[in-house]
């Protein structure tokens, strides 16, 4: 296993990043790009500290690389998955997490194919390197009313341009893609389902990140004032995505897991959501228990614990981050195995009406703190305003309430990081569409659940034959 240094030193290559409308030379020393790369590195710092060391490691290798093989697997996973992001200040750290995902998927999906002795290779190389790893899916998809053959412009979806003795050139972009300046490797898998026709849009591989024609355009939806005291949780914890374009990049043989293959193109989206998912869930826990917590220290510190109504918001906060937690230690418990492969997997339907949970709530969850909280989310000083000397006895005076200002207004800041200014405004965004939206959770709902026993006990009742 690598060390955070060793991690920070590998990024240090020739890979082609821009941001703000410059190149970037050094994602690790950029001044926002930095933040992002560090916040990274806590993947490997949290595995160094010795009292994490039963959950991190598995076999002498990142816990993230152990292949589930039951729910003990899979419940021990999200724990690693939960804990991590609390070490991360309520962001997930993502470059090990997501890549394993779509690993276990692969692992899945090429069995009884060429593929598999392929990404068995690949995998221990990435286990064994310690790597960290981006996974490219989402295409930029163009008209959405049309399949990827269809499209005006077929480079709208990732695809096959030329095949060569040794390997394929693929080309085309891929968007959302989170940690990509700061991985050591990028993993492409199809986004949906394809038909007989779009054999060449049916292509897995991996490639790493400083290969030549692969571009990373970073958004800068989270560039903001770096200041601590305004922004104590996104001024240290930074994640950047990336509109991803392969320029007729190079692929070699071994790199490719699935080529040409359309129904398992299907199952590879599928299969992969069904692991990200629960991911997903896992690491919302820490967020959701911030919420919880910052309600009642707020409301303390506004002197409106005692309040009905204030009461009952907390109580709505609680059941709503128990409820997710316990659906995702449900999605755990009621996992299956491929047997084929032999690796579990996490039980669709709950791991959907977890996610669906999560996101449907989380708008009213934030509502409540607010309420909690008051108007001072939008209107507080600044940190420039809190250091002065001829200002802060005048905050310090005027903004205490059944608490000191100090502490009042510390509370205030990381509810108006969490819930008021840019990260709150990306957290909002992942809330509704990362890891599938609203409709895509309620769509695998309706797949996953089998309605006979149900409708059967019900028309027992009501006296019908079955």
């Amino acid at each position: 296993m690598r060390t955070a240094q060793q991690y920070l030193d590998g990024l240090r290559d020739e890979r082609e990043v821009y941001y703000r409308g410059e190149r970037v030379t050094d994602v690790v020393g950029h001044p926002e790009l930095g933040i992002a790369a560090r916040h990274a590195a806590l993947d490997f710092a949290f595995a160094e500290e010795a009292e994490n060391a039963d959950l991190a490691v598995t076999g002498g290798h990142s816990t993230y690389f152990h292949v589930p093989r039951d729910a003990a697997d899979l419940r021990r996973r999200s724990l690693l998955i939960e804990r991590a992001t609390a070490y991360g200040g309520t962001l997930v750290i993502l470059v090990k997490e997501i890549g394993t995902d779509a690993l276990f998927a692969l692992h899945r999906v090429t069995h009884g194919t060429q593929g598999y002795e392929r990404i068995q290779d690949y995998f221990r190389r990435c286990r064994d390197g310690d790597l960290a790893l981006a996974v490219a899916q989402t295409d930029v998809k163009g008209d959405r009313s049309k399949g990827p053959s269809a499209q005006v412009d077929p480079d709208l979806y990732v695809r096959v341009v030329e095949r060569r003795p040794d390997g394929v050139v693929v080309r085309g972009a891929k968007i959302h893609t989170s940690c990509t300046p700061n991985v050591d490797e990028v993993i492409v898998i199809p986004t949906r389902a394809l038909a007989a026709g779009e054999e060449d849009w049916a292509i897995g591989f991996a490639v790493p990140v400083a290969t030549p024609g692969l571009k990373l355009f970073c958004s800068d939806f989270l560039h903001a004032d770096p200041d601590p005291w305004t922004r104590p949780v996104s001024s240290r914890h930074k994640m950047i995505e990336t509109l991803t374009v392969f320029d007729d990049v190079f692929v070699p043989t071994e790199r490719i897991f699935l080529d040409g293959d359309v129904k398992r193109a299907g199952r590879l989206a599928l299969e992969f959501v069904e692991y990200h998912r629960f991911t997903a869930v896992s690491y919302k826990l820490p967020l959701v228990d911030a919420l919880v917590g910052l309600a009642i220290a707020l409301a303390e510190a506004n002197g409106i614990s005692r309040a009905s109504h204030v009461r009952d918001k907390l109580v709505a906060l609680v059941g709503y981050a128990e409820t997710v937690r316990g659906l995702t230690h449900m999605a755990a418990e009621r996992c299956r195995v491929d047997e084929p492969a032999g690796i579990a997997y996490p039980d669709p339907m709950t791991t959907n009406i977890a996610k669906w949970t999560f996101a449907r709530d989380y708008g009213k969850a934030v509502e409540h703190v607010i309420d909690i909280a008051g108007g001072l989310l939008a209107t507080g000083p600044g940190g420039a305003d809190w250091r002065s000397d001829e200002i802060r006895p005048y905050l310090e005076k005027y903004l205490a309430g059944a608490k000191p200002a100090a502490e009042r207004m510390a509370l205030m800041n990381l509810a108006s990081d969490l819930l008021a200014r840019e990260y709150a405004g990306y957290q909002a965004v992942l809330a509704v569409h990362a890891e599938g939206s609203l409709e895509a959770e309620k769509l695998m709902i309706a797949r996953s659940y089998h309605p006979g026993p149900a409708v059967a006990y019900a028309r027992k009742l009501a006296g019908l034959e079955p």
